[in-house]
């Protein structure tokens, strides 16, 4: 990411969200680029590629689904938050498995959204190189000798508890889908019911309160998150 401010272009068709996260996101010191519609979006991609974009699923020209699998097809790797009115749960994960990192609903708070759009734009960072130790709070995983500890104490995972505690350390902040994770565990005709079992083991082991996670919280019906990290 280059220049002074982080480029984010947000697309979407009503002038009162736009201009909601134009003085939001301008406050937050971002550099806000505007697109009404699929084909503005485009044309505003070409021209001046943004470091990041909010995205809405609604546009009246082309499905926002469809706009974000042709950026992803076309090898275009900037991050994208999804901003929509949709709650349904298939329409989350679809718009996640089509490439985006992650998603807001309406009504939204623009400092959610700020902290969602930071969390997008250090993952893809991250990317370029693997820390060796990952900390937030009190959990610290050294991802090179597979020690994990919870406030100083060493905690003894199995491999596949431990392996579902990497991906998701990898991808900190972000929801990770129940399909992404069972394909990186145990392949796609995984169950998710196994995915449930050893996330409510790894809870047990590594959360004070496991039925209040602290660290891998539910995203209901879609996946799971981590906390990002300190």
């Amino acid at each position: 990411m280059t220049g002074s401010a982080v480029k984010v272009l947000v697309v979407d068709d009503e002038p009162p969200i736009r201009k909601l996260l134009r003085v939001g996101l301008t406050a937050q010191g971002y550099e806000v680029q505007e697109a009404p519609n699929a084909s503005a979006a485009r044309q505003s991609v070409a021209a001046d590629m943004p470091d990041l974009i909010v995205l809405d699923l609604g546009l009246p020209d082309k499905s926002g689904y469809d706009l974000l699998q042709e950026w992803r097809d076309e090898g275009l790797s900037m991050p994208v938050v999804i901003l929509s009115s949709r709650t349904d749960e298939a329409g989350i994960v679809k718009a996640l498995e089509s490439g985006a990192d992650d998603y807001v609903t309406k009504p939204f708070g623009i400092n959610e959204l700020g902290a969602r759009i930071r969390v997008a734009l250090r993952h893809r960072l991250q990317q370029q190189g693997e820390k060796a130790i990952f900390q937030t709070g009190g959990l610290s995983i050294d991802l090179v000798k597979r020690i994990v500890k919870v406030d100083g104490n060493e905690i003894k995972l199995s491999p596949k508890e431990y392996d579902i505690l990497r991906v998701l350390a990898q991808h900190a902040g972000k929801v990770l889908t129940h399909q992404f994770l069972l394909k990186q565990i145990w392949g796609p005709a995984a169950d998710v019911q196994y995915l449930r079992v050893y996330v409510r083991q790894l809870r047990q082991k590594i959360e004070q309160i496991p039925d209040q996670p602290h660290y891998i919280t539910t995203e209901t019906g879609v996946g799971y998150r981590l906390r990002e990290p300190d």
